[in-house]
């Protein structure tokens, strides 16, 4: 397996798990404290924005 494909699987896997913590964070902190809640799931948001721009230079980039 080359090397643009490795990073590509590792930045995938990592989106994939901040997606699901910020998911079933804010649904367990809903009821409680509905702003940090919302906080939470835009943190989680943002972190995978930034994800999804570091995979498209990856995959410019890395040969």
């Amino acid at each position: 397996m080359g090397k643009r494909k490795t990073i590509q699987r590792i930045i995938l896997i990592l989106m994939a798990l901040i997606v699901v913590a910020a998911t079933v964070a804010y649904f367990i902190l809903q009821a409680d404290k509905p702003w940090m809640a919302f906080y939470i799931a835009c943190c989680g948001g943002v972190l995978a924005v930034n994800l999804v721009i570091m995979l498209i230079f990856v995959r410019k980039n890395v040969k």
